[in-house]
């Protein structure tokens, strides 16, 4: 698949910086490497992607949460397993810090196939935002749930398989919006699913 590439006009139109696609890029490459077995590559870039959330995002942000778990993750899969317990505790510290940041976000204007669709939306908005507030929400609580199982036993740390890359290039939104910041973070996530979710 080929890389998106995003002008500078672009991300400003979108309310992005260009350490917003950058953490995406880098994020994916991180989960891309430890999906190929170069674990150092891996880490390297898992921790660059750290030093872009902590310098860029607020503490409240999931992507930091994120960056937090997959640094710990891929310094583990590296052989480093001393840092992934503190790692994974600051991590889900701040995925459950993240309501005030997810209550903030603008639900996605999306393309309808009539008119219908699009006055319904423009009639029920607030309906409609509440819909993604739930979708929402519930990403950062599988976050969370995987966050806490790996707390519990971090000797659950496997090499993570292309599923997880997958889901993410497949999912992602097309658009650059508040829902593909939080989908990132929850589909780049490398903590394992829980209960086969």
């Amino acid at each position: 698949m080929a890389p998106e590439t995003w002008s500078l006009q672009e991300l400003i139109n979108a309310g992005w910086s260009e350490n917003d696609l950058a953490w995406e890029t880098v994020s994916d490459q991180a989960v891309a490497s430890a999906v190929g077995g170069d674990y150092t590559q891996a880490k390297d870039q898992a921790g660059e992607a750290l030093r872009l959330a902590r310098s860029s995002f607020e503490p409240i942000d999931p992507r930091l949460g994120t960056a937090l778990a997959n640094y710990g993750i891929c310094l583990n899969l590296a052989g480093d397993k001393n840092a992934l317990p503190s790692l994974v505790e600051k991590a889900l510290e701040t995925w459950r810090g993240t309501l005030p940041w997810i209550s903030r976000m603008e639900a996605p204007r999306v393309a309808r196939s009539s008119m219908f669709h699009l006055r319904m939306e423009a009639l029920h908005r607030d309906t409609y935002r509440e819909r993604w507030q739930k979708r929402w929400n519930e990403m950062a609580a599988d976050a969370q749930r995987r966050l806490a199982a790996l707390r519990e036993n971090n000797e659950t740390v496997v090499a993570p398989d292309n599923a997880v890359l997958a889901a993410w290039r497949r999912e992602r939104p097309a658009m650059l919006n508040d829902t593909r910041k939080l989908m990132a973070a929850s589909l780049l996530l490398l903590a394992p699913p829980v209960d086969g979710r």
